[in-house]
């Protein structure tokens, strides 16, 4: 659409009175604005401005052509309006269901940066293992699915994995809160373990791990609610753990440290839906997003 652009050139003179201010806001030359003009007033063969010694200012035909072009403008952002919404990107609804600890912090940050964009854009967000997951996805109640550790399954498209580590969290004033460079499980067998359980990704890479090693935690407290595992952290010199992105949001209080054990796992934060199934569009502008997104360092992200 370049004869759309040179056209704005003649209405951005006709603003300024100026085809060097119009060129500035333009961010073009002024020779090429002046010689568009030229041209459309050799193509219409009448002049479009009087030069005058301060400026440029219109004649009746270019009051009459500058009318002509705003209307145009104006129709043209109607239309766009209009495609946009038949794409979806402007409303909608996106249906993820996600892991427990992407919902305290990195997922409505996510979320709240998309709606931006897209204002009018509704979500439901469900919160689910892998296993929940896969069956939402199964039965369309979820578009997407944004867990951690999901297994391969054929009807299963992955969209983008990102590797996770286990970290270790504790309260501020616990005294393995000083290693900055890490925590050895064996650092942890002296106080008390409070685990996530067994369903929940930070449990199955940490049991993983504890089957070839001689190191035992027992737990104290299991739960399936990382709110309460965090909890208990504030009330005694506990130890638990989480996954890296649900854990980098920790602050104040709690503080997370790597376990930096030899040969421990990663995990996968795996974004994916239902294989062959056409995404809504705005559903899959949200994938894009969050593939986007989780490419990015995460030091302060949820």
């Amino acid at each position: 659409m370049n004869h759309l652009r040179f056209l704005r050139y003649l209405d951005e003179v006709a603003r300024c009175g100026s085809i060097r201010l119009a060129a500035e806001r333009l961010h073009v030359a002024a020779s090429a604005v002046n010689r568009r003009i030229q041209d459309l007033e050799e193509e219409l063969g009448t002049p479009l401005f009087e030069r005058l010694p301060r400026g440029m200012r219109l004649t009746a035909a270019g009051e009459l052509f500058v009318r002509y072009i705003r209307d145009r403008s104006a129709d043209l952002d109607e239309v766009r309006s209009r495609i946009e919404e038949l794409k979806g990107l402007r409303r909608g609804k996106v249906r993820i269901v996600a892991s427990q600890a992407l919902a305290p912090a990195f997922l409505p940050r996510c979320v709240a940066q998309f709606r931006r964009q897209h204002s009018l854009v509704a979500f439901d967000v469900r919160i689910g293992d892998h296993i929940q997951a896969l069956q939402m996805l199964r039965s369309f109640e979820a578009d997407l699915a944004l867990v951690f550790n999901l297994s391969a399954e054929a009807d299963v498209e992955v969209i983008d994995t990102h590797e996770q580590r286990l970290m270790c969290l504790m309260h501020a004033s616990h005294p393995l809160a000083a290693r900055t460079d890490g925590i050895r499980l064996r650092d942890c067998t002296d106080y008390p373990v409070v685990l996530p359980g067994r369903e929940i990704a930070a449990r199955q890479l940490l049991e993983q791990f504890l089957l070839r090693s001689s190191v035992k935690l027992q737990p104290m407290i299991e739960s399936n609610s990382f709110e309460f595992l965090r909890g208990c952290l504030v009330h005694e010199q506990a130890l638990t753990f989480q996954m890296s992105l649900g854990s980098s949001a920790e602050s104040g209080d709690i503080v997370a440290r790597e376990v930096i054990d030899r040969g421990f796992p990663s995990g996968r934060l795996v974004l994916a839906s239902l294989r062959g199934r056409q995404l809504p569009v705005i559903a899959f502008a949200f994938a894009r997003f969050l593939t986007e997104t989780t490419a990015e360092p995460v030091a302060d992200a949820p």
